[in-house]
């Protein structure tokens, strides 16, 4: 199925078959992969609306996007600002600090608050694993995860997969390396279903204690290679993801200390040279440069960062059209 825009930079996207949509999108452990191809088709179209002089379209002219972030957030929460509005949606974003959740409100309520004032698309970001799931059950409109706990961040992994695409031509065969604190995060957790499901050879590399149990990663994703060296298994990589570390894993005692993992699973350019020549470096931000990636590999020209970002406003307009016509 293809996906294309009219010449006019006031014009609609072209209206698709509805019965190819969802109405929720809240990760990607029930994409197909002709779906997933599909947002990414979708998504490069939206990228030429982006790259226009006058950047906006009336696809989603009089529905109503709210923006709920209970938890802080820079360049998720602007991402679908601009994508909202780039297709021409009008746009509420609120957060957990003034609202009435301060006074004791329930998710739930605040959630039909929300949609008696005319909420369509709800996209949400909270610090409970699940949470957009809750809401998704009671809200007559759509849901939109932008990161729920250690668990999900579709958008995330979506973007990821359209860039390595967009640079690389394919997903399907490519090794790609995913480096740094694995159990605490939803980033892997995404990626790894929309990776595996467009065919790519993933490895998963940490310290044991950022790492989990393999069996535990293994049971879902059998073919997932888990490694604790970080130099063999950046050999030939063709993608190298690597996470943020948060500075409290080291105040909890899972790490000796910063400088430590640094010189066992950070990304430097000795490293990035085992690699693929067309090697891609990727990290979902914001970086700890010098503790999980160097200075001069974050800004190397085989890292991909800055794009990475711009590439989320296609994504997440590309998904928020597809939700607009379920």
């Amino acid at each position: 199925m293809s996906t294309t825009l009219a010449s006019s930079p006031n014009s609609t996207v072209a209206t698709q078959p509805q019965a190819n949509y969802r109405r929720h999108v809240l990760d990607l452990d029930d994409f197909s992969r002709d779906e997933i191809g599909e947002i990414l088709e979708t998504t490069a179209s939206m990228k030429e609306v982006l790259n226009r002089p006058i950047k906006q379209v009336p696809a989603l002219r009089g529905k109503t996007v709210v923006n709920m972030f209970f938890e802080d957030s820079t360049r998720t929460r602007i991402s679908f600002e601009l994508a909202a509005r780039a297709l021409s949606a009008n746009v509420v974003t609120m957060s957990a600090r003034g609202s009435s959740v301060e006074k004791g409100e329930s998710l739930l309520d605040t959630m039909r608050t929300l949609q008696a004032l005319g909420a369509d698309i709800i996209v949400m970001r909270h610090r409970e694993s699940g949470a957009p799931y809750l809401v998704a059950q009671h809200f007559l409109g759509s849901v939109l995860n932008a990161g729920d706990g250690r668990h999900a961040h579709p958008t995330q992994a979506l973007l990821d997969l359209f860039t390595i695409q967009e640079r690389l031509g394919r997903i399907e065969g490519l090794k790609v390396v995913i480096v740094g604190d694995i159990v605490h995060s939803r980033v892997a957790r995404s990626n790894l279903w929309g990776l595996t499901t467009m065919g790519a050879h993933v490895t998963l590399c940490a310290p044991t204690t950022l790492l989990g149990p393999a069996a535990f990663w293994t049971a879902t994703w059998p073919k997932v290679t888990i490694t604790t060296d970080l130099d063999e298994c950046v050999r030939d990589a063709d993608v190298i993801m690597t996470l943020r570390l948060q500075k409290e894993r080291q105040e909890s005692g899972l790490l000796p200390s910063l400088r430590e993992y640094s010189r066992f699973f950070g990304v430097n350019a000795a490293r990035v040279a085992c690699a693929a020549p067309h090697c891609l470096v990727m990290h979902p931000g914001p970086m700890n440069e010098g503790v999980e990636i160097t200075p001069d590999v974050a800004t190397s020209a085989q890292s991909v960062i800055e794009t990475q970002v711009t590439n989320g406003v296609a994504v997440r307009m590309a998904l928020l059209y597809r939700l607009a016509e379920h």
